[in-house]
């Protein structure tokens, strides 16, 4: 591999510009090639970025010798077509949330992943480098909360009929999978179930209560769930809120209890009273840190962290550290959900 890292993005929509950025932002690293099906899109991008080549054939990217790596900025269910075929052109892949849109897709992307294991293939969850969730998981590991009795993930947001009208993909099951859980609340259930060391079981239901025809997926869902530790939790999101991004996630143990909504530490309550008070400094002092966000005012601060992991890992030929087993289990934990919707009952994953 030349000194500098060439990069691909395939796909020019709403995240597109985060990862230019991203990987632009890199020493010695460039993004050589921009692909969309509407070249118009590309062609943007490319005038703004000052990037070379543009297509509307990914698989023209793929071909480019130059090419060290590919970011995946499409639709769900066009990801395990796009990594599978990165991989056999010998590129490295970054790709977006989810993974895939069925488990089928997913099951052939960690198949193909696995004829090919020096490269390297990891899954966009950059909340996972950000300061507070970093600190929350090691607090269980260390059993700052004792015994984790519950667990919960909340995200309330509003979509309009017009943002699923804007694109074909979203709001159907054949491109996008789902819409409330597997593309808003995807982030929130990874950042659960990475925390608390994994969900085994869940039980759910979804509908779509105010979006009608726009969609034919779920605007609203709810689900109880197991965790792997012996912990019991709730997962709930709709897009039909009258708030524009409201996440919350609480963990209570024997030991204590912490609260965090969107980018305000809402309570942090210990027996010890010191340990209280250096955990609630500590998460406060990691949110929101100036000058670290990319993209949108939500995607946090992330990004940029999770694309230099992948750069590194990249030229260091190591595993990244949101690896594509660890990435995948978001995605099972919200297939399970819909499967517990159809079949009323808890689902094993």
């Amino acid at each position: 591999m030349n000194s500098t890292i060439r990069a691909g993005i395939i796909g020019c929509g709403a995240v597109s510009s985060t990862h230019i950025e991203g990987f632009q932002s890199q020493q010695g690293v460039e993004v050589s090639w921009l692909c969309d099906i509407i070249e118009q899109k590309a062609a943007t991008q490319a005038a703004a970025y000052n990037i070379e080549n543009i297509t509307t054939d990914y698989r023209q990217v793929l071909a480019a010798d130059e090419v060290d790596c590919i970011v995946i900025c499409t639709d769900h269910a066009s990801h395990p077509e796009i990594a599978q075929a990165a991989l056999e052109a010998g590129k490295h892949v970054l790709c977006e949330k989810a993974l895939a849109a069925t488990a089928e897709g997913m099951d052939a992307m960690c198949a193909t992943h696995r004829k090919y294991p020096d490269l390297c293939l990891s899954g966009v969850f950059q909340h996972r480098f950000e300061h507070a969730p970093q600190l929350l998981k090691q607090c269980i590991e260390d059993g700052l909360f004792g015994r984790i009795l519950t667990a919960s993930s909340h995200l309330y947001c509003r979509r309009t009929n017009a943002y699923y009208e804007a694109d074909n993909w979203r709001g159907t099951w054949g491109k996008e999978g789902g819409s409330a859980l597997i593309n808003q609340a995807i982030h929130y259930v990874d950042l659960l179930a990475w925390m608390m060391g994994g969900i085994k079981q869940v039980s759910g239901a979804y509908e779509n209560l105010t979006h009608g025809n726009s969609i034919e997926t779920e605007d609203t869902a709810a689900a109880s769930c197991r965790f792997k530790e012996g912990a019991l939790g709730t997962i709930v999101t709709t897009t039909s809120a009258n708030l524009g991004w409201d996440p919350q996630i609480t963990i209570t143990g024997t030991e204590g209890t912490v609260e965090i909504r969107g980018e305000k530490v809402v309570r942090v309550v210990l027996k010890n009273k010191e340990q209280e008070t250096e955990l609630s400094n500590q998460l406060q002092e990691g949110i929101a840190l100036p000058g670290m966000r990319a993209g949108k005012e939500y995607y946090g601060d992330g990004h940029n962290a999770q694309i230099a992991d992948f750069i590194d890992a990249v030229r260091k030929r190591r595993q990244p550290f949101v690896t594509l087993e660890s990435a995948r289990h978001a995605v099972d934990v919200i297939l399970a959900i819909y499967q517990s919707h159809h079949q009323n009952g808890w689902i094993s994953i």
